[in-house]
């Protein structure tokens, strides 16, 4: 899905995704990745939602957001509480959904002035996501 420009250019916002990846200002990324509104995208190394550990979610959390919105890949998935001590620690939300809906919830957020990081997990492992 293709979304109108807005006047957020200095910040990273989400510009176009589908099943396969997603655009942050018209670059395409399609691994999993990590993003804050006035940081670059960074590869996040997870290769599936069931390769998820509290490392994954102590790296977040050093990044001091506000809430967290992870992409569980091509439908919701919610993740064990005892992966996101480290959020939860630091009073940091964490809401889960499938990668397009994150998407748009972190465009809402990030023109909110939100402090919110995106997590989104691209499995090309399992390209249908199957449970």
């Amino acid at each position: 899905m293709k979304l109108h420009s807005t006047p957020t250019q200095q910040y990273q916002t989400v510009t176009a995704y589908d099943d396969d990846g997603v655009e942050f200002n018209t670059i395409r990324y399609t691994d999993s990745l990590l993003v804050l509104p006035e940081t670059p995208p960074v590869d996040w190394p997870v290769n599936s939602f069931d390769a998820l550990t509290e490392e994954h979610f102590a790296h977040i959390a050093s990044c001091e957001p506000d809430v967290v919105i992870l992409g569980t890949g091509r439908r919701q998935r919610f993740v064990h509480p005892k992966l996101t001590g480290a959020l939860t620690s630091k009073r940091i939300g964490i809401e889960c959904m499938d990668n397009q809906a994150a998407c748009r919830t972190y465009n809402i957020l990030m023109t909110e002035g939100r402090k919110v990081a995106l997590a989104l997990i691209f499995d090309h492992a399992h390209p249908k996501d199957i449970a």
